[in-house]
């Protein structure tokens, strides 16, 4: 017995995409039907959970001005970087789009998965206030104001 899918109809009513939009994804490859794809006149598409998921990003990268090809060369990015994405966060400034993984992990999705740096800047603040706290023990003295008093 094979896997349950979401029927086309629910798809499109759960993402809250048009038919036309499923469709033309599916065709073009962006994302295709996991469960069953379409073979012929009378079959039907079965998407899992997963597919949803996708689906729903890009919906979601769509509203947020984010261009169709821009999400294809991201999307084939993140499919080769690992999948699925979980844990992952998306970012965009709508002309490049990043996956962050963690504070110091970013990737430009459409640079082929080049990174980028990132620094966390309450990070480095904190840090700094841990290293000048245990220096002033170290030395028994606080912080010295401006004027040497």
């Amino acid at each position: 017995m094979g896997e349950q899918g979401f029927r086309v109809p629910d798809v499109v009513r759960i993402v809250g995409i048009s038919y036309r939009q499923l469709d033309y994804w599916a065709r073009t490859g962006l994302v295709r039907p996991s469960v069953q794809d379409a073979h012929g006149s009378g079959t039907q598409r079965l998407y899992s959970f997963q597919d949803l998921a996708q689906l729903k990003l890009i919906k979601k990268m769509l509203d947020s001005g984010v261009g169709l090809q821009q999400i294809r060369k991201a999307w084939g990015t993140l499919r080769e970087l690992r999948e699925p994405p979980l844990g992952t966060t998306l970012i965009s400034d709508g002309s490049r789009i990043y996956a962050v993984d963690s504070p110091g992990v970013v990737v430009d999705l459409l640079k082929q998965g080049q990174g980028v740096f990132a620094i966390a800047v309450d990070k480095v603040w904190t840090d700094l206030q841990g290293s000048l706290a245990k220096g002033s023990r170290k030395r028994g003295r606080g912080v010295v104001s401006a004027g040497g008093v």
